[in-house]
């Protein structure tokens, strides 16, 4: 074959710059947006952060009623805040500055700035953002609270390093996963121990707190728990002799088997188990270790006269603009080769400021559409979700649904009934008697609702629960049921079942 060239045509879509930072904004959520608004700000010149209006209050705007205000009402008001004066704060708070102060005085010498700087008791009640309980407080993990104890304990060299291995051992949950053979295996060459010493400090260690903790099994862990009561605690006994040889009794339900072995009435059983269940089997779960995470909602949803409103929410980016100094001086500088900096600059944000308009406008067009499709949802709950796609979304705005896709991924919805994800609102669904369809949501919703309401000594089946939905016009099949109820996190009927 002989090397030739040919001419053809054709169309492709390019992705421009500014496509691209459009939809690359587009997809990020709140936190990343802030950061991204924050990275702009530093780099381009030509953008600036829009300052807050102020807005005075109503009694002092209308300066001609404050100026034709009588001089009698100015005399009783101040005889009036003269009488209510306390004279302990007024010299607490009146602290005058002295004329001179010594070349080698300092600010605190002179000033009380307790006094000053603590905000007052009227103060904290007026302020929204209270001056204690907005201080972030950062909990110590699990091994941190115990190595605190250990430290303030009475250990030797050898103990404290063999307590250390130990603690080092415990996992999240309070559980030891190393055996104490391992351990020791692991400190022999280094110490000069037996394996009586290690199991001598994992007893001191499981006395620390939280109670229970350093147990190897979990008849180990209530054991511990149990340690601290009175020997003579009414169905102590009891209690103990169902944790050492029936727990696995009471862990299959197996209420009828557990009452001939502890020959015990239905009721005392009850109450014996309501003292095991009182326990903590995961001791170390009860240290934090971990901050609160905050949801910074897109949108907030509101019914104003009963129509169902969807607005931005202003504070989740700062408002922009573009820096007017720079650019009335561009302009009355002309296109020099000095100023090829700012116009690049100046471009960049134009665009940088209409791909977030363009975000804004697809969040609130989105939001807008799946408020409609979901407005039974937020009348009435669970139950009122539609099944909807992405695609009814994508048809009904003319959009693609990768545009959607982008939209609806870690963005949040505030509504009266909490905060959703865009996503919660789009559901599979199911054929129902009638030819019409009904959501997944709303089915968990009836799976949930018919099992809070079962008889806890017989719990219903998954088939069960099925043939009641299938009454009820809902086609759904045993197998659907069990999935739902897996993903509920709700435990199969035979271990639902309850004494009462």
């Amino acid at each position: 074959m002989k090397p030739s060239l040919q001419l053809k045509l054709g169309q492709h879509l390019t992705m421009t710059p500014q496509l691209q930072q459009a939809i690359r904004l587009l997809q990020l959520s709140t936190l990343e947006l802030q950061s991204e608004i924050q990275q702009a700000l530093e780099e381009n010149p030509m953008l600036e952060q829009e300052e807050e209006d102020y807005e005075p209050p109503a009694d002092a705007t209308d300066e001609t009623s404050i100026e034709n205000k009588s001089l009698e009402s100015q005399d009783n008001a101040s005889e009036i805040s003269t009488e209510n004066e306390d004279p302990h704060l007024d010299m607490e708070n009146r602290q005058e500055m002295p004329d001179d102060l010594a070349v080698d005085s300092s600010w605190e010498d002179t000033y009380d700035i307790t006094t000053a700087t603590a905000p007052s008791s009227q103060q904290s009640s007026d302020s929204n953002n209270d001056y204690l309980e907005n201080q972030s407080i950062e909990g110590d993990t699990l091994s941190e609270h115990l190595v605190w104890q250990l430290k303030n304990s009475q250990f030797s060299d050898n103990d404290f390093i063999i307590a250390i291995a130990i603690i080092d051992a415990i996992n999240d949950d309070g559980y030891l996963t190393e055996s104490v053979e391992d351990i020791f295996n692991g400190l022999k060459d280094d110490l000069d121990i037996e394996l009586d010493e290690v199991e001598a400090v994992l007893h001191r260690v499981q006395r620390f707190d939280p109670v229970g903790i350093a147990a190897r099994t979990l008849k180990e862990c209530l054991l511990l728990q149990l340690e601290p009561f009175d020997p003579k605690t009414p169905g102590l006994a009891d209690v103990k002799n169902i944790i050492l040889h029936h727990l696995d009794l009471l862990g299959a339900h197996d209420y009828a088997r557990l009452q001939k072995k502890t020959r015990r009435n239905e009721e005392q059983l009850h109450q014996l188990i309501l003292f095991i269940q009182a326990l903590n089997p995961k001791p170390g779960a009860s240290i934090s270790k971990n901050n609160a995470q905050y949801v910074i909602p897109d949108i907030f949803v509101r019914k104003i006269n009963g129509q169902w409103r969807v607005s931005l929410n202003p504070e989740a980016a700062p408002k922009l603009k573009i820096n007017t100094i720079y650019e009335n001086h561009l302009k009355s500088a002309g296109r020099g080769e000095g100023t090829s900096h700012l116009r690049n600059s100046l471009q960049e944000a134009r665009w940088f400021l209409k791909s977030l308009q363009s975000r804004s406008d697809t969040l609130q067009r989105v939001g807008d559409a799946i408020v409609r499709r979901q407005r039974l949802f937020l009348d009435y709950g669970d139950e009122g979700m539609k099944p909807m796609v992405l695609r009814n979304i994508a048809e009904e705005l003319e959009m693609h649904e990768s545009t959607i896709s982008r939209v609806t991924t870690n963005k949040f919805m505030h509504t009266p009934r909490g905060v959703y994800e865009f996503k919660f609102f789009f559901s599979s669904h199911v054929g129902t008697a009638d030819g019409g369809e009904c959501s997944a949501t709303a089915i968990r919703s009836m799976v949930k609702k018919l099992i809070d309401n079962e008889n806890p000594k017989k719990p219903m089946s998954d088939n069960k629960i099925s043939s009641l939905l299938v009454k009820e016009g809902i086609n759904v099949a045993r197998r659907t049921v069990a999935k739902y109820r897996e993903s509920m996190l709700i435990p199969p009927s035979n271990e639902r079942k309850r004494l009462a």
